[in-house]
């Protein structure tokens, strides 16, 4: 298969326009915004259109024109939702429920496993010594 390299302001738009006709994507992840549980360029997420967003839940949103990002739901507040990378230590954005374009149902190892993703209630409430652990995993993942 011949690989494409597309800018994310189109791939992720025609991935929003699939999802949109009902459609499940699978994309691989860029970026390490969502450590410890995706990978850059080695872990894939496949997304589907839900009906509802739920606290916890991973999101495919346009943040802005052109600005995806692929992070948890941290917090609803009406229409309006907080997100965050289970890899940053700090610093949100924020969207609308229709900014939305997909919400993870699967993650996609490089060796074709699958698991659901959690809703990382655990990982959020160890938020205040989140810095300690990405450090020590950053370290560990280097020496493998």
């Amino acid at each position: 298969m011949e690989k494409r390299i597309l800018p994310n302001e189109i791939l992720l738009a025609e991935a929003g326009a699939l999802l949109a006709e009902g459609r499940d994507v699978e994309l691989l992840v860029k970026g390490n915004s969502m450590l410890p549980f995706l990978h850059d360029e080695q872990d894939s997420v496949r997304l589907r259109k839900l009906e509802t967003v739920k606290k916890g839940d991973i999101v495919l949103a346009l943040i802005a024109p052109g600005r995806y990002v692929l992070h948890r739901v941290r917090k609803i507040e009406g229409e309006r939702l907080t997100l965050m990378g289970d890899g940053n230590i700090r610093g949100t954005e924020s969207c609308t429920c229709a900014d939305v374009l997909g919400t993870a149902i699967e993650f996609v190892r490089p060796d074709g496993t699958r698991r659901r993703p959690g809703k990382g209630r655990l990982w959020a409430a160890l938020r205040p010594i989140r810095r300690y652990l990405l450090f020590i995993y950053r370290r560990l993942r280097k020496k493998a």
